[in-house]
C-alpha cells in the first residue's frame, strides 16, 4: 500500500514540475528595443515589464535600450529584436520603399513631441509667424518635420542653423528659434533660466505618429497572436503608466539610465499628459495606440507634396491596423 502511495506521490510531484515548466515554456521571450535612452517616454513599456502586465499576456519581454550609438531600426531589420520604438511615420514608409518586410503595428504616441522653441519675449503667436526667422534644426530634421514646415508654412533652407543639442546659442541669442521634444528641452532651458515658449508641431498640423511600434511582416503572419498580445500589453502598460502607480516601472527606467532624474520624469510625465502626446485624438475613442487609414494618408500625402514619396507608392504596406483600435483598456 505505501509502495503505490509513493508512486502515487511522485506522480503527483512529475505533474505539478512537468505543468511549471510548461507554464514557464509558454511564456515567450521578448527581446524589444528603445529609440533613446531609458526615460518615461518609454514608460508604459516599462510599466509593462514592472507590473507584469505582459508575463500576464504570456511574453517575457527584455526591453533593451536604444541611445545615441544604438540604432534601433537597424537591429530590428537584422532580426536582432522582435519589436521596436521608431520615432515617425517617415520610418515604416521608408523602410518599405527600401524593400525591408517590417510594419507598424502600433502607434503609442498620437502626437509627435517635436516642438518649436522661442523665446517668450520673441512675441509669436503661431508657428506661421516664424517664416524666415532664423531655426536651429539637427541634421535629421532638414528629411523629417523640417518637409512639412516647408509645405505648410512656407519655410526656407535659409533658416536653418545647425543646433548641436546645446541650450547655450539659444540661451544667449533672444532672436533665436529651436527645435526640441516637449517633453525635454522646454525644461532643460527653464532649468537654466529661460522662458521658453512651445510650439508643438502635432497642434499645427503635423501628421506624423511617434513612438511607433514595428516588427516583421514574418511576425505578423506566423505568430500574431504574440504581436496581439504585445500591443495589448503595451496599451495596458501605458494606461496603468499614466493613471496609476508608476513607482516600479520608474525604478527600471533609473536603473537603465542612472542618470536620469525624478524631476525629469515628474515634468516629462506631466508633459505628456498636459499635451495628449498618448491620449488624444483617434486614441479617445479607439484606444490607447490606435492608428487609421485616414491619418496615414494625410501624413502620406503631405510627404508626396514635400516630394519624398511619389503618388504611386504603395504606403499601406507599411502598416496594419490588425492589432489596434479595439479599445483595449478603455
Amino acid at each position: 500500500m505505501r509502495h503505490w502511495r509513493s508512486i502515487a506521490a511522485a506522480s503527483a510531484l512529475a505533474l505539478v514540475l512537468a505543468t511549471s515548466v510548461s507554464g514557464a515554456r509558454a511564456n515567450e521571450k521578448i527581446s524589444f528595443g528603445t529609440n533613446w535612452l531609458a526615460q518615461v517616454e518609454h514608460g508604459g513599456f516599462y510599466q509593462g515589464v514592472a507590473e507584469g502586465i505582459y508575463a500576464q499576456k504570456g511574453l517575457d519581454v527584455t526591453i533593451r535600450m536604444g541611445g545615441p550609438q544604438v540604432n534601433t531600426a537597424q537591429l530590428l531589420i537584422s532580426g536582432a529584436l522582435d519589436f521596436a520604438i521608431v520615432s515617425s511615420s517617415f520610418i515604416p514608409l521608408n523602410a518599405i520603399r527600401e524593400g525591408a518586410p517590417y510594419v507598424a503595428v502600433a502607434a503609442m504616441f498620437q502626437k509627435d513631441p517635436q516642438v518649436l522653441i522661442a523665446h517668450q519675449s520673441s512675441g509669436f503667436t503661431s508657428i506661421a509667424a516664424m517664416k524666415g526667422k532664423p531655426i536651429l534644426i539637427s541634421t535629421d530634421a532638414w528629411d523629417g518635420y523640417w518637409l512639412f514646415l516647408k509645405v505648410a508654412y512656407g519655410f526656407t533652407d535659409s533658416q536653418g542653423r545647425p543646433y548641436t543639442f546645446s541650450m547655450a546659442p539659444f540661451l544667449h541669442d533672444q532672436t533665436l528659434i529651436q527645435q526640441g521634444y516637449v517633453t525635454s528641452e522646454p525644461f532643460l532651458i527653464k532649468y537654466a533660466g529661460g522662458d521658453p515658449q512651445n510650439f508643438l508641431l502635432a497642434d499645427y498640423g503635423y501628421p506624423s505618429y511617434a513612438s511607433i511600434v514595428m516588427t516583421s511582416k514574418r511576425m505578423v503572419a506566423e505568430h500574431p497572436d504574440i504581436v496581439q498580445h504585445f500591443v495589448d500589453g503595451s496599451i495596458m502598460g501605458w494606461n496603468s503608466f499614466l493613471h496609476g502607480n508608476h513607482d516600479k516601472a520608474l525604478a527600471m527606467i533609473k536603473k537603465d539610465n542612472p542618470d536620469y532624474t525624478d524631476r525629469t520624469a515628474a515634468d516629462s510625465t506631466e508633459a505628456m499628459k498636459k499635451y495628449g502626446l498618448v491620449e488624444s485624438g483617434d486614441a479617445l475613442a479607439l484606444g490607447i495606440g490606435a492608428m487609421t487609414d485616414a491619418r496615414w494618408k494625410l501624413f502620406f500625402d503631405t510627404m508626396v507634396k514635400a516630394k519624398v514619396y511619389s503618388p504611386d507608392f504603395d504606403y499601406k504596406q507599411a502598416y496594419t491596423l490588425q492589432f489596434v483600435d479595439k479599445k483595449v483598456g478603455m
